[in-house]
């Protein structure tokens, strides 16, 4: 049977030497007298461990986008399945259809109901097509803003789930208002009465991204990336090409790992995960995502609305701020 967060056809090259340890543990439990080897699988899984620590520490940013697009990694599907009771999913914009690539519902995360609202990758090949690989388009955006127009109605709190290389760049798209539908996103979601909290879990590209995270509280788990552009799109643009080497100067530069971007001040918190990733234990990540959103919630369910728009604006608004004093 697999190890957890095995895939036969995405192996990360900087885990080679973690692979052959445990397809050396695999390979000996496996035996009929596995019981004759425990002081050996004892210092397999030592050594294992150990391997995860140091190379898990280490990650360069470009290592790091590697991770959050592991194909075992959690999507927002997966996670609405564990820590989402009675969810009630909710179609459609009015306006053009439903767009496959993001998700909104009625939700209970633990005891706090809220309105959810998550990029939707796919997970098998027909769904990936479907959903255009994560990427929404302008109904897409349009519906995640009628439903949290809806939460502010009946005084639900917003939890947004962000896993998505960016808007679809179709002509299509664009035709039907794709900037216009994320702009209006970012100006309606920074003066919605109630509170809003956005992770990104995994992928967070561009204003695809930006147009269901403007909260209260960002939130980034640990392996995932959040930047204006992906290092392929920036390699091909500074350097005309993008390969192995471009990608990984591109994601040095755009600082978009999750501890840049606390640096930075452009989410609050990093929420931790499983040593050697999200994709090697799912359920503990869920964990870990469940308790950060409820215990957040309930921290901004204690400020008024008026005080929860203001601090919002401000949130957003120091952002990119600098003071720069000439010499005299």
């Amino acid at each position: 049977m697999p190890r957890p967060g095995y895939s036969p056809l995405y192996q990360l090259d900087f885990e080679t030497p973690i692979l052959d340890i445990e397809r050396q543990i695999d390979a000996i439990e496996e035996r009929p007298d596995a019981d004759r080897y425990t002081d050996e699988l004892a210092q397999l899984n030592e050594t294992r461990l150990g391997l995860l620590q140091k190379i898990y520490a280490n990650l360069s940013p470009w290592q790091t986008v590697r991770i959050a697009r592991h194909p075992l990694r959690p999507q927002t599907t997966d996670y609405m399945s564990m820590i989402c009771r009675d969810f009630c999913e909710l179609h459609g914009d009015r306006a053009f259809g439903d767009d496959p690539a993001i998700i909104t519902g009625f939700a209970r995360i633990g005891s706090v109901k809220c309105m959810l609202i998550g990029h939707n990758k796919g997970k098998t090949v027909a769904e990936k097509v479907a959903a255009h690989f994560g990427c929404a388009h302008p109904e897409g955006y349009r519906k995640a803003l009628l439903k949290m127009k809806l939460a502010e109605k009946l005084g639900l709190p917003i939890v947004t789930l962000v896993d998505t290389p960016g808007a679809y760049p179709g002509v299509g798209s664009e035709q039907r208002g794709q900037a216009q539908a994320i702009a209006v996103n970012l100006m309606e979601m920074s003066r919605l009465r109630t509170p809003i909290v956005s992770v990104v879990i995994g992928e967070g590209g561009s204003g695809g991204a930006l147009g269901i995270a403007v909260a209260d509280r960002v939130g980034m788990l640990e392996h995932a990336w959040y930047s204006v552009i992906s290092p392929e799109g920036c390699a091909a643009i500074l350097w005309k090409e993008a390969n192995e080497d471009t990608n990984n100067r591109a994601a040095q530069c755009l600082a978009l790992t999750a501890r840049r971007n606390l640096e930075n001040g452009l989410i609050d918190e990093v929420i931790s995960e499983p040593l050697g990733g999200a994709h090697r234990d799912p359920r503990k990540a869920a964990d870990f995502l469940q308790t950060w959103i409820v215990d957040r919630l309930r921290d901004l369910s204690r400020v008024n609305p008026e005080a929860l728009v203001r601090q919002r604006l401000d949130k957003f608004r120091r952002m990119g701020a600098f003071a720069d004093e000439l010499a005299v």
